[in-house]
């Protein structure tokens, strides 16, 4: 027969278990990813990834959530452009940004764009983690950068990125 005893050990026990589950904030994470630019448009031209030539970023970054629902990320991403024989980093882009949970794996990251080249703006993405292990989360991504500056057009552009944060 169970006792009201048993039952208080029961239920501290659960309420231990439960306890030591929760994530403590703030809760700092660091990710990798590979971004393939997919297209870019002006008013002056439209340019397609991997046509005339071949167009990668490697973001890198730190992010810290404050809770579960809203956090600030630390990103810099060198991109690399080939094009015939020659390649060549071709910027260096400082994107920090706020970054909001909007549920089932959703993420949505409003960044500041500051690039190495002279060209500045913001840069919206939808994030979505895939796969989530103890250790590791695997990612995709849409991120939907605007520039300005530089004397050159404003562009739009929609890329894919996908990666693994820690």
């Amino acid at each position: 027969m169970i006792s009201f005893r048993h039952i208080t050990i029961i239920a501290v026990f659960i309420s231990t278990i439960t306890a030591f589950s929760q994530t403590t904030y703030p809760k700092i994470t660091g990710y990798f990813g590979i971004l393939h630019p997919i297209v870019t448009i002006s008013n002056e031209q439209t340019n397609l990834n991997f046509r005339d030539y071949y167009a990668v970023g490697f973001p890198t970054g730190i992010n810290i959530w404050k809770s579960s629902k809203i956090g600030f990320s630390f990103e810099i991403v060198p991109n690399i452009k080939v094009q015939g024989a020659s390649d060549k980093v071709t910027n260096i882009l400082f994107h920090p940004g706020v970054l909001v949970a909007l549920g089932k794996g959703y993420t949505f990251a409003g960044r500041a764009a500051f690039e190495s080249s002279g060209r500045y703006g913001f840069t919206p993405v939808i994030n979505k983690t895939v796969l989530k292990s103890e250790n590791c989360s695997y990612f995709v991504a849409v991120p939907l950068p605007v520039r300005f500056g530089n004397d050159h057009p404003a562009t739009f552009t929609v890329g894919f990125q996908f990666g693994i944060a820690f």
